[in-house]
């Protein structure tokens, strides 16, 4: 009977001390001077981690955005090349069939010959190229590859979107002065290119990396302009939202 009292005095005992003795609040503008500014340093941190993620994340869509026109560039490319040698295989037929009616064949087909030449080492030069960043991600080894092809054969038809990859693969090594003239090549002699509004985006993000937002912002808005409705218009208005 005395263990029961005990019991149940020692059991109200700990209701009363729970009851008296309730959990703290904590007050957010309470505490001194350092712990409130030690509080916002913590909210700051932690909010510039979510935007940094949030950047990251950006950088990853828009790498995956690259790498899926890469196959697509890639994939127009093969049937180019295709159509190519179908046109090389009609006029060797075509060739075949005069041989017995002109007597300077051997000429004409030397001339033939150099042509077909010239045009499959161009051919050659730009997917060696192309292979080492879709196929190898040899990106270091990419960039002089691109170099040279844009130097070796500035007017080919491969040009402007070896003009794009140099200054893509210069952009993500942070050589940001060459990247832009690679870009600008793109911009100003190739205006029917494809790639010459993302030329354009890519010049305004170089603008705003290197501290100019004035010119990054009309960068954006010549794409905005000249290519309304286009992923690259979808990019630079997210860009300028963030301006």
């Amino acid at each position: 009977m005395m263990k029961n009292a005990v019991l149940s005095a020692a059991i109200l005992l700990s209701i009363g001390a729970a009851t008296a003795a309730p959990a703290p609040v904590a007050d957010i503008s309470g505490g001194s001077t350092d712990e409130r500014v030690a509080r916002l340093e913590r909210i700051l941190k932690a909010k510039q981690q979510s935007e940094f993620q949030t950047q990251q994340r950006l950088d990853t869509l828009q790498q995956e955005v690259l790498d899926l026109r890469g196959l697509t560039e890639q994939q127009n490319y093969q049937i180019e090349q295709m159509l190519q040698r179908q046109r090389q295989l009609y006029d060797d037929i075509a060739n075949l069939s005069t041989k017995s009616v002109q007597t300077p064949a051997a000429s004409s087909t030397s001339v033939s010959s150099s042509g077909s030449s010239s045009t499959l080492s161009e051919t050659a030069s730009y997917e060696q190229a192309l292979n080492l960043v879709l196929k190898q991600k040899r990106y270091d080894e990419a960039i002089p590859a691109f170099s040279a092809f844009t130097k070796n054969y500035p007017n080919s038809t491969y040009s402007a979107n070896a003009n794009y990859w140099l200054g893509q693969l210069l952009y993500n090594k942070g050589e940001f002065t060459s990247a832009k003239e690679a870009f600008s090549t793109v911009v100003d002699r190739f205006k029917e290119s494809n790639k010459r509004g993302d030329s354009l985006v890519k010049l305004g993000m170089i603008a705003e990396k290197t501290g100019v937002p004035s010119s990054a912002k009309s960068y954006y808005q010549r794409v905005l302009k000249e290519y309304a409705n286009s992923a690259a218009a979808r990019i630079a208005q997210q860009q300028l939202n963030a301006l």
